[in-house]
């Protein structure tokens, strides 16, 4: 697979799908409180989606090679669950974090994006774990400009987790996309500065670090797609599509409530 340089209406579709899927997170957000079911978030965003955004929910049925077609509209992933977890019966208790992922299709492009909720009141382990991998993510962002590499992503990623002690999910990555839910390149969350995928203007990929409280190992569960901590300890990630222009680069998913740049972040830019 090669890489899909995105220009003129392909980058303005983009810029419509990006904002759709964090305008879904923006509806939900009120609604993620103790009680409420994984199952039921996941009906209420699809209707969102399919009623009043006229979007197509692009988990629901995706079955890429090795896998099982995916039964729900959203991924939840609560906890120690890292990435995929399938909505269903559980219900969110205070404390807990979960992590919504959402992928909408707006006229055969994807808008692709994350972000880990705090649900009732979690510890201070908790919401410093969010906090560091939303610090992460955005300070991947911050390298996006013609000539970087993928590798300048990685390496801040894993130096600012680390930093924290914190560890870096690797199995699991970000990715271009457009036309195509996964496309070339992929976006390691670890790495060494100046090395791997050279970006040019109009690159479109996601940042979605996977970052854990306690070491990076994981399993998947009998699902088929749920991927959890092997030593069951805290797991977080944000996610946002970005465009590499021509002087830097544009987050495509973002919306009226979309939580802002952290100061740190800006002022690595």
């Amino acid at each position: 697979m090669s890489i899909i340089i995105k220009k003129g209406d392909e980058i303005a579709a983009m810029r419509v799908a990006g904002r759709l899927a964090s305008e879904v997170l923006d509806y939900i957000a009120p609604l993620v409180v103790p009680g409420v079911t994984t199952g039921e978030l996941d009906q209420l965003c699809h209707l969102y989606m399919t009623e009043v955004q006229g979007t197509i929910p692009a988990p629901l049925h995706y079955a890429p090679p090795g896998y099982p077609p995916y039964p729900k509209s959203i991924c939840t992933s609560v906890n120690q669950q890292i990435c995929h977890g399938i909505p269903g019966e559980r219900a969110l208790k205070d404390g807990d974090i979960v992590n919504i992922d959402i992928t909408v299709i707006k006229d055969g492009f994807h808008g692709d994006t994350s972000r880990t909720f705090l649900v009732g009141n979690p510890s201070i382990a908790a919401r410093r774990l969010t906090e560091v991998t939303y610090e992460c993510m955005w300070l991947g962002i911050e390298q996006v400009r013609p000539g970087a590499t993928v590798g300048d992503i990685g390496a801040v990623i894993q130096r600012h987790a680390l930093a924290n002690g914190y560890s870096v999910v690797r199995e699991y990555c970000g990715h271009g996309i457009g036309r195509s839910f996964h496309e070339d390149p992929q976006i390691l969350h670890y790495g060494t500065p100046g090395t791997g995928v050279r970006l040019l203007p109009g690159m479109i990929f996601t940042i979605e670090p996977m970052i854990n409280a306690g070491r990076r190992h994981v399993r998947q569960l009998g699902d088929g797609w749920t991927i959890v901590t092997r030593d069951r300890s805290l797991s977080a990630q944000w996610e946002h599509t970005v465009l590499v222009t021509e002087t830097g680069h544009d987050v495509l998913t973002v919306s009226a409530n979309s939580p802002p740049c952290p100061d740190l972040a800006a002022a690595s830019a």
